[in-house]
């Protein structure tokens, strides 16, 4: 079994999506399936069959990919602790979208208002990338350092905004801003020997300044939400510390929108911390194999169906 002082939970944000995403959990755990049903009713939408039965298409539209990852990563969460009980780690994370998993899992707000939060959110996102469109791109096998020089040579030179938008491991960065000068930082970068950019199928500029657009309206959102302490310690995004308090987590929520997401520093400090267990709850393994990348001796578990959950809770 996992030692709680040493294992952080961590929440999985958008691209980690499929379809059939939850639906073993649904069908094998009694409470999990409760967490799709209340989801449903909730939203006044059958989330679950989008989730498990639904086109990508539709399920690739920020607006439903937000309450899936959430519902999945709750539903997830809840068939663990039926299993392992009321498992509390040292440490929670989420990835962008999954830092309100995160704090949710952590009870730092209610699943229902975590729900309509990102519903909001993904809605509020979308109108952003249709009134300001944007786009985001892979860089691959090239340094920070390197890659925020060329987003601000690319940004000198079209006058519009690109930056890093997730640093997400060794040689996988990923940047985002207007579609201009997004597309002279891709060229910039393809011109450096071995470095590969990749122009990601989005229209949504996401964690860069064309978020600002809706900012104003998040932070409405995160305002009128109703949070408390966590009972882990969560690790926020935007400056990899403690966000510990409700004022705190407001702040973090309503900053990140439009700052960079810090993954692989956020790993970093867990590792320094202690952590030497990492369970991904929710969606896919996208974290899982991020964490590979920053450190190949620490043990990643994957928790998104019944098999993994048993396996898991018998180590």
């Amino acid at each position: 079994m996992l030692n709680p002082d040493t294992t952080a939970f961590v929440f999985p944000g958008q691209g980690s999506q499929h379809i059939g995403m939850g639906e073993d959990l649904a069908l094998n755990s009694p409470e999990a399936k409760k967490i799709f049903t209340e989801a449903n009713k909730i939203l006044d939408f059958d989330l679950s069959r989008l989730c498990w039965e639904g086109s990508k298409d539709e399920l690739d539209d920020t607006y439903n990919t937000q309450p899936a990852l959430y519902t999945c990563s709750m539903a997830a969460l809840i068939a663990l602790r039926e299993i392992t009980g009321e498992f509390v780690p040292a440490f929670a994370a989420g990835h962008s979208l999954g830092e309100i998993s995160a704090l949710a899992a952590m009870g730092a707000i209610s699943f229902e208002h975590g729900l309509n939060l990102v519903r909001e959110r993904g809605r509020l996102m979308k109108i952003a990338g249709e009134n300001k469109p944007g786009g985001m791109a892979a860089i691959l096998k090239m340094d920070s350092t390197k890659l925020i020089q060329i987003c601000k040579q690319s940004s000198n030179e079209t006058g519009y905004h690109v930056q890093v938008a997730n640093d997400n491991c060794p040689g996988q960065l990923v940047i985002s801003g207007d579609n201009l000068a997004l597309d002279r930082a891709i060229d910039l970068v393809i011109n450096n020997e071995s470095c590969k950019a990749i122009r990601l199928p989005i229209s949504i500029a996401a964690h860069s300044p064309l978020m600002g657009y809706i900012s104003d309206d998040y932070k409405k959102a995160v305002y009128s939400s109703i949070f408390y302490r966590p009972n882990t310690a969560v690790i926020g995004n935007v400056k990899v510390t403690k966000i510990d308090t409700p004022d705190k987590i407001k702040k973090e929520l309503c900053a990140q929108l439009t700052a960079p997401v810090r993954w692989r520093e956020t790993i970093e400090s867990l590792l320094a911390k202690g952590v030497t267990d990492f369970v991904e709850i929710g969606s896919g393994k996208v974290l899982t194999g991020l964490l590979r990348r920053i450190d190949k001796t620490t043990c990643g578990h994957v928790i998104d169906n019944t098999n993994a959950i048993v396996k898991l809770s018998s180590t």
